[in-house]
């Protein structure tokens, strides 16, 4: 509990910035599902990053982190943003040497780990503790799995479109999404050219891979939340979930790498009414949490 009291400090701290003005809250905003408002965020020296700032929930059940997956532990990805040049731009002795000036944080340490030594380590540890707390499993959809709650004819509509393969030939006319977002976080985890380019400016997972086979893969963002999450896609192209939407169903790009369930569709698309869409983005909607849950003292994001 001291650990995540700490971490929850720490994550609205700017003494974790090189110049002491910004801190993790400022691109990942409770109240936006811990995400930010603009497609790209500036850091603390006013460089503008080249990829959207993911949300920050339910991390425990995610085998990586980063848009690219190269970050095996949630300490490590807030450890690459406090020192990242462009994001935070700190030296970590500098931080710590800045923290240990804090007695009353000192304190805070020594309740977490037992001694009022601060480190690098130490911070990221107590921030990992924190964000694994960030729980999100309270959705209107959720509420309506348990008979707490009931969907609205677009909604139920939108869930069976997204849950539906695309399959004319068969008699099937679904919007394919489960196959990417499918089950209880609603995402796979895994990396997938979803046709944004052609040819992407930035590579993806073959950052972290080396492999030219990867090019323009991203990892599968969660829709829990969605609503509250926008701008998206990973430089945040897109500003409503209805360009989503019309992404997915006209919009997609044959690149080399292209993700086989969106390569199987035809030249033309999905062909999805109008009416269709907007029951795809009622029914994504429905993934948004009154609150996040984090423990004793978590952020809350009220709807």
């Amino acid at each position: 509990m001291e650990g995540v009291a700490l971490g929850r400090k720490l994550f609205s701290d700017p003494r974790l910035s090189g110049n002491g003005t910004q801190s993790c809250a400022s691109c990942h905003a409770p109240a936006r599902a811990f995400s930010d408002t603009v497609a790209l965020s500036r850091g603390a020296d006013g460089m503008t990053g080249k990829r959207n700032a993911m949300p920050l929930f339910n991390l425990a059940w995610s085998p990586s982190y980063a848009w690219d997956g190269s970050k095996p532990r949630v300490r490590d990805q807030a450890l690459a943003a406090m020192t990242n040049p462009v994001e935070m731009h700190a030296d970590a002795m500098g931080v710590v040497a800045e923290l240990s000036k804090d007695a009353g944080l000192g304190r805070a340490f020594a309740a977490a780990f037992g001694s009022r030594e601060i480190t690098a380590e130490r911070v990221g540890r107590a921030l990992e503790q924190y964000l694994l707390t960030l729980v999100a499993a309270d959705s209107k959809f959720d509420r309506s799995l348990r008979g707490e709650a009931a969907l609205t004819e677009d909604e139920q509509a939108g869930f069976a479109l997204f849950v539906t393969e695309y399959d004319p030939v068969r008699g099937k006319r679904g919007a394919d999404c489960f196959h990417c977002h499918g089950g209880a976080l609603f995402s796979d985890q895994g990396f997938k050219n979803n046709g944004i380019d052609l040819v992407s400016a930035d590579e993806g997972r073959a950052v972290a891979t080396g492999k030219s086979s990867d090019a323009g893969k991203f990892k599968t963002p969660t829709l829990r939340n969605v609503a509250r999450t926008a701008p998206y896609m990973p430089d945040g192209r897109f500003a409503t979930l209805e360009d989503v939407v019309a992404h997915y169903d006209h919009g997609v790009k044959r690149a080399a790498t292209l993700d086989a369930n969106l390569a199987k569709h035809p030249d033309a698309g999905l062909a999805l009414t109008s009416a269709e869409q907007a029951q795809l983005v009622a029914f994504l909607k429905t993934l948004t949490e009154v609150g996040l849950t984090g423990g004793p003292g978590a952020a809350v994001a009220t709807q």
